[in-house]
């Protein structure tokens, strides 16, 4: 039964990315979600942090997030194929965006986290990131294809010069998660998240020398689990954003791994646990009853990027639960569960406290009638891209004819399932 079951929202997600339904409040989120990115970058020419977008709008005014600049780039091209900017306003942005990043501080090309937007410096003391260094350069290299030329050359020059193997613990075979001038290598990926992208990165380089082994990528551990969905390869905490990132440009819906494993329908089968768990729930948590996708986000408590829904962990007890829901879980899952997507973003417009400039604000919490004041970037981001996917497979199709990934997708052993 749970098999027909994953067969039928797999059949149905896909047929309704086919057939394109379009309403008008999915216009207005995707719109608006391009002017955060359009709106809150750096434009001073003359500005070492040009192009450089905030992590977060109206909190914290001078951070630049290096993931929200790599949405942000991705967002350039969106903009211009949707004609909300022209060619030459777009090509410029992306240019001297690219211009930025080749001048910044950088680890073997790994980038910090967070960067002061107006000098482009270190902040925070934050982490030399591998997450949040793979989003960016996957918006480079999407928007480095997009607009060719010179565009493309810089793209190239800052994948290119990335040595990915300087940040892989060579007895564990995994990816660390950070590293810090001032202590070192911290954490690892030896757990399946959001770091697919890293994989198929390292394995594409043109760069023998700083090419990945395929033994890194099957070397993570692939917990299986489920919520009444068939099993599949779940996250530590749940959280639904660690099944959304790498598919943002990364179309898997037809490649298996040697394992035989399809990360597109592992991500359907997640997205439907994260919303049969808010369903069985709603009684106990008032946002439930209007919407679904449990994620990382701003709460009434600060930000928490523990939130998630079961399973977790090795025992479903890692992943918090609070009421708070995130407009970008669900939206962020639309190329995998539209139906139910389109259903949750109908009921978030029509609470006006939830809407703004930017479209759907970070979360909300109706158990204690709370909603964020702040936009955040990469909500933003995986929200705007995954609506280009669901409407013409837009991010995808640049992304995908990019020979670095169809190599790195053929060194980790991918096989292409028509």
């Amino acid at each position: 039964m749970r098999r027909t079951l994953a067969f039928i929202y797999l059949f149905l997600a896909v047929f309704t990315l086919a057939v394109n339904v379009w309403n008008e409040n999915l216009e207005k989120e995707y719109k608006s979600s391009f002017l955060y990115f359009l709106e809150q970058a750096n434009t001073d020419e003359k500005s070492s942090g040009y192009g450089l977008v905030r992590d977060r709008y109206p909190g914290n005014s001078t951070i630049a997030s290096i993931a929200s600049t790599g949405f942000g780039l991705s967002a350039i091209a969106i903009g211009v194929k949707e004609g909300w900017i022209t060619k030459q306003e777009g090509e410029k942005r992306v240019i001297g965006t690219l211009n930025t990043l080749l001048k910044l501080d950088n680890f073997y090309g790994f980038f910090y986290h967070f960067l002061d937007i107006n000098t482009g410096k270190r902040a925070w003391n934050s982490e030399i990131s591998t997450i949040d260094t793979a989003i960016l350069i996957c918006g480079v290299l999407t928007a480095g294809k997009y607009f060719g030329g010179q565009a493309w050359e810089l793209a190239k020059k800052l994948y290119e010069r990335i040595n990915w193997n300087k940040m892989v613990n060579p007895v564990k075979n995994y990816f660390y998660m950070a590293y810090y001038p001032e202590k070192g290598f911290q954490g690892y990926w030896d757990f399946y998240a959001e770091q697919l992208m890293l994989y198929i990165l390292g394995a594409g380089t043109p760069n023998e020398k700083y090419k990945i082994d395929d033994t890194i990528y099957y070397s993570f551990k692939r917990n299986y689990g489920s919520y009444k969905t068939e099993k599949f390869i779940h996250s530590w905490f749940g959280s639904l954003f660690t099944y959304q990132y790498s598919h943002a440009w990364i179309d898997f819906r037809n490649y298996v791994d040697k394992f035989g494993v399809n990360w597109y329908t592992n991500s359907v089968l997640a997205s439907m646990a994260n919303y049969y768990f808010c369903q069985d729930n709603k009684e106990k948590y008032k946002s439930f009853t209007i919407g679904w996708g449990v994620t990382a986000c701003d709460t009434p408590n600060g930000y928490n990027g523990l939130l998630g829904t079961p399973p977790s962990g090795n025992n479903n007890t890692v992943h918090q639960i609070d009421g708070t829901l995130a407009p970008s879980g669900a939206l962020g899952s639309i190329v995998f569960t539209p139906k139910e997507s389109l259903w949750a973003l109908d009921n978030y417009y029509k609470m006006p406290q939830l809407v703004g400039k930017y479209g759907l604000k970070d979360s909300f919490n109706l158990d204690l009638n709370w909603f964020a004041t702040d936009y955040i970037g990469i909500d933003k981001g995986i929200t705007l891209l995954m609506i280009a996917n669901y409407k013409d497979e837009f991010i995808w199709k640049i992304f995908m004819s990019i020979s670095y990934i169809n190599d790195g997708l053929k060194k980790l052993g991918f096989s292409y399932k028509s």
